[in-house]
């Protein structure tokens, strides 16, 4: 998928504020009144009924050295569940706990790295999740910072997805036999956000199950929903000042299917991803119970999740599911 030149200059004006580099804080916008109509008719996801592991991993991982069509580089960070006591940080290959685990992508921000989200994207791969995030080759630290290259991006995660899941059938890969390709979901940040949101529209890639976009907008990939349904979790902060709230609301109101939409009211663009104060844990928690319910199909998850996202009265749920 490459750049269209009618998307040009508004993406100049959004995506060229970067992750690192964000602008003063405007006010908030606040949300707009809780929509009354019914929940989708889809009650469940599309994966068989199933129960997610009731324990934590001990997390490992590794690297892999991907390039798409040999001009783009794509080193990917791979987070997994692993043999060993739980707790601590991940531990570089060690060998893969026992079962067979589904897959999230994840696609940092503007001028991150994937190793930037490790608190969140460890805590995934701890709760039985196999997390592949890729370093973007213009948009990662370290790149020439375009921000039209997103478009390119949601073909990146395609080509990604597809060499991470082929691992699961190579001999000798410590990862063989490890990893579900039928429980597969797609999630990402900022230019990451526009990014997943591009993989279930113009570039749906149909092997996604799920979606979770944080502080994302449509821009340049359009909401036009498209192929089967994969319930969504948007979670945004109202004071965002690189995408409004009310952009990340609109792509929202736009999905089809089974979502949800976390709101933070002091929430930025996003910088309690970085860390790992009490907004954190509630967005981990909340994404953790949706990924299980969504890739495992059990359904006390999506039962939980509605009591994680307003522990302590820092976040609001808007409960589509």
């Amino acid at each position: 998928m490459r750049c269209r030149p009618v998307v040009l200059v508004a993406a100049v004006a959004l995506l060229g504020v970067g992750l690192a580099g964000c602008s003063e804080p405007t006010a908030p916008t606040g949300r707009p009144a809780p929509d009354t109509s019914p929940k989708s008719a889809t009650p469940t996801p599309r994966v068989p009924a199933g129960k997610a592991p009731a324990t934590s991993f001990a997390v490992g991982v590794r690297q892999l050295k991907l390039n798409r069509d040999g001009d783009r580089p794509l080193p990917v960070s791979l987070w997994y569940p692993a043999a060993g006591p739980a707790g601590g940080a991940a531990k570089r290959s060690l060998p893969a706990a026992a079962g067979r685990f589904p897959v999230v992508v994840f696609s940092h921000g503007l001028g991150a790295r994937p190793e930037d989200y490790q608190v969140l994207l460890t805590r995934w791969a701890a709760a039985g999740f196999v997390v592949a995030a890729p370093r973007f080759p213009h948009t990662g630290r370290g790149g020439d910072g375009n921000p039209l290259d997103v478009l390119n991006q949601p073909a990146d995660v395609s080509y990604v997805l597809s060499r991470v899941l082929a691992l699961d059938a190579t001999a000798g890969d410590p990862l063989r036999g490890r990893l579900d390709p039928d429980r597969v979901a797609a999630t990402g940040h900022s230019a990451g956000g526009v990014t997943t949101i591009g993989l279930f529209t113009t570039g749906r890639d149909e092997r996604l199950d799920a979606g979770i976009v944080f502080a994302g907008t449509a821009l340049g990939v359009g909401t036009a929903f498209a192929g089967a349904a994969a319930p969504q979790l948007f979670v945004h902060g109202e004071a965002d000042e690189v995408v409004s709230y009310a952009a990340g609301r609109a792509v929202f109101d736009a999905v089809p299917w089974p979502k949800a939409m976390l709101s933070l009211p002091e929430g930025d663009h996003g910088r309690a991803l970085l860390g790992d104060g009490e907004a954190l844990r509630v967005v981990a928690d909340t994404t953790v119970e949706f990924l299980r319910w969504t890739l495992y199909g059990d359904p006390t998850a999506k039962t939980r999740l509605p009591a994680d996202a307003t522990r302590g009265n820092l976040a609001t749920l808007d409960d589509r599911l």
